[in-house]
């Protein structure tokens, strides 16, 4: 297996960082716009592991141009391309890894336009839908496009099959939720307004329309922010207010898995969520270029690209973040004994271990778990199929199996729970 990483970002760096462990690939291209910064990250591989023989190499590539994707993905020989930069550039991405006779993951989907008040409107389109539309080609080809596989959409997909095959007779609702404690204090030791993740995502997804999907109404969206409810976290987080969020497992798991609801609530917070607010309010959410003023005189920039600038890069944040992040599903319905059941299944991501470990702050890294521990299992043919699948598609106990067992059995150790609610 010979991996074309495109983005060398936070979640992009965790990726190349935890895949350094394992031994499951030939050779791994982080490939960023920004050369030094796919370098770096070589080199922190490298100074952390010792010299890798050429395992680990750096490129340049533009991922909105997907003829230049192509084009670095058949220079290196890539069979897989991991898709690790904003979904914006899902597209490209996309075209190039199919034109190149590679397999593709990605951690987002296709966005969603023009964010209708119902998605089954005619000009409606959905999260994933350009991706499912290409699904004939990627069958024609032989190749796969496994969509979705981070923390969320991913992890908590594969935690929804694994409750629907071993824990439950019937669903009556798979509930990603989704909280942390998180804080992040400046150099005097004063909280900070810093998200722990890409806030062009953030964004694209907390002020989109949410959608929920129904047996008996299919997919429908509702406002943001909408049904508010406190969800109580385990290991210490504890009670935090989620909110319906946009977001892919309501697009995903309705097409494998059978359940009469399906929703995603995140916690984001009051402070957040008035940020979030404003900035839409202020047009600071739009993504059509503005033009302004500039000591070089006037330049077309996207108000959130300018945002986005402004904050401190979610990748930097680490070493003033304490806290943990959990990510899981909330399944309610029937057991396979027919009684009465409600499961939260779940992983916790602690900073504290993460940055001691990777020098990777804990929302990116337990975001980049999951793609390596599916590449490892696409490698051994453990998982294997063609067309354009999600986590949903594969059998979740070698991924839960592998991610659990201990480092020094060949595994990941990190263990995930169930929390009888």
């Amino acid at each position: 297996m010979r991996i074309l990483l495109v983005g060398a970002g936070g979640v992009g760096n965790a990726i190349a960082k935890i895949a350094a462990r394992r031994t499951f690939f030939e050779t791994m291209i982080v490939s960023d716009y920004d050369l030094a910064r796919a370098e770096a990250t070589v080199a922190w591989v490298e100074a952390k592991h010792g010299p890798q023989g050429g395992r680990f190499v750096a490129a340049r590539v533009d991922a909105s141009n997907p003829d230049d994707v192509a084009a670095v993905a058949k220079e290196h020989g890539a069979t897989h391309v991991m898709n690790a930069v904003e979904p914006k550039f899902v597209p490209t991405i996309f075209a190039g890894a199919l034109a190149a006779g590679a397999d593709y993951l990605d951690m987002a989907m296709s966005l969603s336009e023009p964010h209708p008040v119902n998605p089954h409107e005619e000009t409606g389109v959905k999260l994933g839908d350009d991706q499912f539309a290409q699904a004939p080609d990627w069958e024609k080809a032989g190749r796969l496009a496994l969509v979705g596989i981070g923390v969320e959409p991913g992890l908590s997909d594969v935690f929804a099959r694994y409750a629907v095959d071993h824990l439950f007779g019937e669903v009556e609702e798979l509930g990603v939720r989704d909280g942390a404690n998180l804080v992040v204090r400046d150099e005097a030791g004063n909280e900070i307004f810093a998200p722990s993740f890409s806030i062009w995502t953030t964004i694209e997804e907390c002020l989109n329309p949410p959608v929920i999907w129904e047996k008996d109404k299919g997919w429908y969206t509702t406002a943001p922010f909408s049904e508010p409810e406190i969800f109580d976290f385990p290991e210490g987080i504890g009670p935090v207010e989620c909110v319906n969020v946009e977001h892919e497992e309501v697009l995903l798991m309705p097409r494998w898995l059978p359940a009469k609801r399906v929703t995603f609530k995140y916690g984001l917070g009051n402070e957040f969520i008035g940020i979030l607010k404003t900035l839409n309010q202020l047009g600071l959410d739009k993504t059509q270029p503005v033009r302004v003023r500039s000591a070089d005189g006037p330049v077309m920039v996207a108000p959130r690209d300018v945002v986005a600038a402004g904050l401190p890069d979610p990748a930097t944040i680490g070493p003033r973040m304490t806290g943990k992040t959990c990510a899981g599903v909330w399944v309610t319905g029937t057991g396979k004994d027919g009684a009465p059941r409600s499961s939260y299944l779940y992983h916790v991501s602690d900073n504290e271990w993460t940055m001691a470990e990777y020098e990777s702050q804990c929302v990116v890294w337990q975001t980049a778990l999951n793609p390596v521990i599916a590449l490892e299992l696409l490698a051994s043919g453990v998982w294997s199929g063609a067309g354009v699948l999600g986590p949903e598609a594969f059998d979740a106990k070698p991924f839960l199996d592998l991610m659990a067992l201990p480092e020094a059995e060949g595994g990941y150790g990190q263990a995930w729970g169930i929390c009888e609610q």
